[in-house]
């Protein structure tokens, strides 16, 4: 039996061809194929849902009701092993320093912050004492504590990286904590005390006349949004006396220039004559060109330094998690800071992480139709994934909630329709020429920016954490 089996194998080895093989067969078939693919391309959800506002000029500015609600920033460190230094312009950012433009008198107050180190839990300044020292928090999380109405603790609200606590200490002498600040984590923090403020004043004369001349300043009427006081009567009867009173604007409004984004795309003549069926490769290149554009610009509208939204949102308006994970008391307290929210925007990771919050309360959020696609929501607010939303290496990133359009003072981009050989809006295609080496070159252009009206049109959830499973 095994003499047959080798023989019938050698037969077939042997065994001549019978008909023309697929690979010769290719030669003269037409290939079915698809258009050129890029992964790059997402949903883009922030390009789609934000009202754009049309820009003559390439220059928008937002006129405000004056503001006095200065100096709330937040403050920078640099980090060399485990010593952290404030960088010293960034104490400008103090209320009470604000315009005290010593460079020298700010690197020596620098100098004098001392580094504390705080275990979780343990209390940093207690309601009652005296507040005398400010504290910049390098890195970590605090808790404001204070009283509840039935005798017992209340979260009024957390601090993480960057920020300050206790600036009063600065300009009031018999200033007091009128809540507790408590750490959440470990926590790293410099302090810096009156005392120390006023041994450097008495031989700095700057530190000395700035410090008086805003102790002297007398306080602005404002409402709780820090903007200037409008008198107002109401509820009186007879011949009361009519208060007067005008709306004052800022002096100074901030104005938005359009940002560009541009490259240069070539493509060698050759190719452009005589490779351009079944698909036209000019046009395949400049369709994926103009993809990258999009994708570039809505990273810009979420990260850039001067317009984007993460980094413009007002410090006001930051919030963090009480418990770190994105939980639905999170979202709703986002929800609640601000009028006619019209979507969230959150990292996908992000939102499987909320829905896993959800899943342990036995929440099942439900989803809404926008064109054509069901997206998840909350109290039927839309969350749009967006993975222009940075992750950091920690595992935490942010959600981002906004209102939307002028009309409700909310959120709006930028952008200038009607430029030369524009193929979208504010986006144009200008042909630059052919070289010496027969090349064609066509410049690309998209022209953009956003602008935040009113400052609770943005508000931003930090520090999620979206690693924490169980």
């Amino acid at each position: 039996m095994s003499v047959e089996a080798g023989s019938e194998v050698r037969e077939e080895q042997v065994q001549p061809q019978q008909s023309l093989g697929t690979a010769a067969a290719r030669n003269l078939a037409t290939t079915t194929k698809s258009a050129p693919q890029m992964q790059e391309i997402t949903s883009r959800w922030l390009l789609r849902m934000l009202p754009w506002v049309q820009v003559q000029g390439g220059t928008y500015r937002v006129n405000r009701r004056l503001s006095f609600a200065v100096g709330d920033g937040r403050v920078t460190f640099v980090q060399t092993g485990d010593r952290v230094e404030v960088v010293p312009a960034e104490l400008s950012e103090l209320p009470a320093l604000r315009t005290l433009g010593d460079e020298a008198v700010l690197g020596e107050l620098a100098q004098r912050c001392e580094q504390r180190e705080f275990a979780s839990g343990e209390v940093i300044a207690a309601a009652g004492d005296a507040a005398d020292t400010v504290y910049l928090l390098a890195h970590g999380r605090v808790e404001k504590v204070g009283d509840g109405p039935y005798d017992d603790e209340a979260v009024l609200g957390f601090l993480a990286d960057g920020a300050y606590f206790g600036d009063q200490a600065l300009v009031e002498e018999d200033a007091t904590w009128g809540y507790t600040v408590r750490a959440a984590t470990a926590c790293t923090v410099l302090t810096l005390s009156r005392q120390s403020v006023l041994t450097l004043a008495d031989r700095a004369e700057t530190l000395r006349d700035h410090l008086a001349q805003v102790r002297s300043l007398p306080r602005q009427r404002t409402n709780k949004y820090g903007e200037a006081h409008i008198d107002l009567s109401a509820g009186h009867v007879g011949e009361a006396v009519v208060p007067h009173t005008y709306v004052d604007y800022e002096v100074a409004p901030r104005e938005y220039e359009l940002s560009v984004a541009q490259t240069v795309l070539k493509v060698h003549s050759r190719v452009a004559d005589l490779y351009n069926q079944p698909m036209n490769q000019t046009e395949q290149q400049l369709r994926l060109t103009v993809e990258a554009l999009r994708e570039r610009q809505e990273d810009e509208l979420i990260n850039h330094r001067e317009f984007g939204l993460l980094n413009n949102c007002d410090y006001g308006q930051r919030f963090q998690p009480h418990d770190g994970v994105p939980t639905p008391d999170d979202m709703d307290g986002l929800l609640s800071r601000r009028r006619s929210s019209k979507l969230f925007l959150a990292h996908p990771r992000a939102i499987a992480a909320f829905g896993r919050e959800c899943n342990k309360r036995g929440l099942y959020p439900e989803s809404v139709e926008i064109g054509g696609s069901r997206v998840p929501s909350w109290r039927g607010v839309p969350i749009f994934p967006c993975n222009k939303i940075p992750v950091s290496d920690a595992g935490t990133t942010s959600i981002i909630c906004m209102r939307t359009g002028e009309a409700d003072q909310g959120v709006i981009g930028l952008q200038q329709s009607g430029i030369p050989d524009e193929i979208e809006p504010s986006l144009s295609v200008r042909f630059m020429g052919i070289d010496e080496q027969a090349i064609i070159s066509y410049l690309v252009t998209a022209y953009y920016s956003a602008a935040i009206l009113v400052p609770d049109a943005l508000g931003v959830l930090e520090n999620v954490e979206i690693g924490r499973w169980g």
